[in-house]
């Protein structure tokens, strides 16, 4: 199960450990995508081929413009030997991804944020534990 939050600094190549929690629940290989937002997204081979199986069947002038965006921004990653993976400079500038990361646990997905900006996104009045009782309410949980 992919929960939880981690933080980590990225080397001088664009290298990051990934969190050893992660690593065991997506597996050696798996793809990194652009995200929604100001993130990176990761995905399992098997949660990936789900999301794009979603993607596929999407119709229409907006549909190819997500398909376009998704699949042009996306790679397959391994992990290394030292339990890290190469974050490829454009995807860095897309996240503004400097030095220290958060690695965000989205259940089926990883997000990767710029710590700051992480901070940022936390600090906004939804997380507050008033903004997420009246979230969950109006979402009927």
């Amino acid at each position: 199960m992919l929960i939880g939050r981690y933080f980590h600094n990225i080397d001088a190549k664009g290298r990051v450990s990934m969190p050893a929690k992660f690593r065991d629940d997506l597996g050696g290989r798996f793809v990194l995508s652009c995200g929604r937002g100001q993130c990176l997204q990761v995905y399992s081979v098997e949660e990936w081929t789900k999301f794009e199986t979603e993607l596929l069947a999407l119709k229409g002038r907006e549909a190819n413009i997500l398909k376009q965006f998704f699949f042009s921004n996306s790679t397959e990653c391994e992990i290394d030997a030292q339990g890290r993976v190469l974050l490829p400079a454009d995807y860095r500038n897309y996240a503004g991804v400097k030095r220290e990361v958060a690695f965000i646990g989205m259940s089926d997905h990883v997000e990767i944020w710029d710590k700051s900006a992480w901070d940022a996104q936390t600090a906004k009045p939804e997380f507050t534990p008033q903004g997420i009782e009246e979230l969950m309410e109006n979402l009927g949980l």
